[in-house]
């Protein structure tokens, strides 16, 4: 019997790591002759460095950088030294989780340190940069992360931008002489599981602004100055991506990305998948299993057991979901691959209890579960 195990990090709980070991670990304790394929996932956002070196080996690299506010931060990514491929997780360097809630402010945040991530893979030697951009604190258009690679982004003085997306509605000139040349040998991938367009009424500003401290004055402000940023950019190279889906990710991230680095936009867990190797280990298994935190019928915007359960069905392979909470609508992903679906609190308790026993919890369902599937199988 071939089991193989790819669930997401249960969110301020546990790793997709210790996730998948201790469902591998339940699974054990009824089949111990199972074989058990382990495959850590996740879907571009907290956790897809983490998941991937799980998966894969390589190594995590660390560098100083700009924060989102501009103080000084530490921020880790990924490296697969044997394909020279960089991971980098922006919410690292320029995440939403680096800035107290009473201290956030789209208008002035920065996507500067990410850019700074990107240089230090360069230095590494990296062809092929992986950008995972979810949990930003951004609202920048990514001009932060293209100015740390040499982009300069001068107002009508000949000065260089302040940094934030408020300070784009000052932008006269952008020079491209600075951008480090480096960049054009790259393969760049976007992971993310947004697809927003940047400007309009669901765009960056829109839809993400007021989360990161945009009020409604301020989100219009914000929308108006990428609308000029895209203007400029689209005279500056030749093409206008800001109506792409993913250019609103991450503040706009996505945008620049596409825009200065001719990214590719994939959904995130279709390039965790890729990298740890999902599709070849399903291959002619019994069984998947598959997790999250919550299980709704957000999950089928690309969330990781959505993703999971796609490759599974092009195989013929039944696919059992363990969430922590089974929200509203979860019965719409038995239409999607998902056969059945559980939810990790035995009973009643808190949503920090369940957090701390997550371990105990899944390994006892995954041994409830698999009790269940012996009886399948011997009838």
């Amino acid at each position: 019997m071939k089991i193989v195990i790819a669930p997401d990090s249960f969110k301020d709980s546990i790793s997709a790591q210790s996730a998948a070991d201790a469902i591998a670990q339940g699974w054990k304790e009824v089949w111990p002759d199972a074989q058990i394929i382990t495959c850590p996932m996740a879907d571009g956002g907290e956790g897809t460095v983490a998941a991937v070196l799980a998966a894969c080996g390589g190594e995590r690299q660390r560098a100083e950088v700009r924060g989102p506010l501009g103080e000084t931060a530490y921020a880790s990514w990924g490296w697969l030294p044997d394909s020279h491929t960089a991971i980098i997780e922006m919410a690292e360097a320029s995440g939403l989780q680096l800035v107290p809630v009473d201290k956030r402010d789209a208008c002035i945040s920065s996507t500067f340190g990410t850019g700074q991530l990107i240089r230090a893979a360069l230095d590494e030697g990296a062809q092929r940069i992986i950008l995972a951009i979810g949990g930003s604190a951004t609202n920048d258009g990514g001009a932060g992360a293209m100015q740390a690679l040499g982009v300069q982004l001068l107002d009508g003085h000949g000065q260089e931008l302040a940094p934030g997306g408020l300070a784009l509605a000052n932008l006269w000139r952008i020079d491209l002489s600075g951008l480090d040349p480096r960049l054009a040998q790259v393969r760049f991938d976007i992971a993310a599981d947004v697809n927003n367009p940047l400007c309009g009424e669901q765009g960056a500003s829109a839809i993400f602004g007021p989360q990161k401290g945009a009020s409604p004055e301020q989100v219009r402000l914000l929308d108006k100055a990428l609308g000029l940023f895209a203007n400029h950019c689209a005279k500056a190279l030749g093409h206008d991506v800001r109506d792409e889906p993913g250019s609103g990710a991450a503040g706009g991230l996505g945008f620049a990305a596409k825009a200065f680095l001719g990214a590719q936009f994939k959904p995130g867990v279709e390039v965790v998948a890729e990298l740890v190797g999902l599709a070849q280990a399903v291959e002619g298994a019994d069984l998947v299993i598959t997790g999250e935190g919550r299980f709704d019928a957000q999950t089928l915007r690309g969330k990781t057991p959505f993703g999971v359960a796609q490759i599974a069905r092009e195989k013929g392979v039944p696919v059992i979901a363990i969430a922590g909470t089974l929200g509203e609508d979860y019965q719409d992903l038995y239409k999607h691959g998902i056969d059945a679906a559980f939810s990790l609190a035995s009973g009643p308790m808190t949503l920090d209890q369940a957090c701390i026993e997550a371990p105990r919890l899944l390994w006892e369902r995954t041994s409830d579960i698999a009790r269940v599937w012996r009886i399948a199988k011997n009838q």
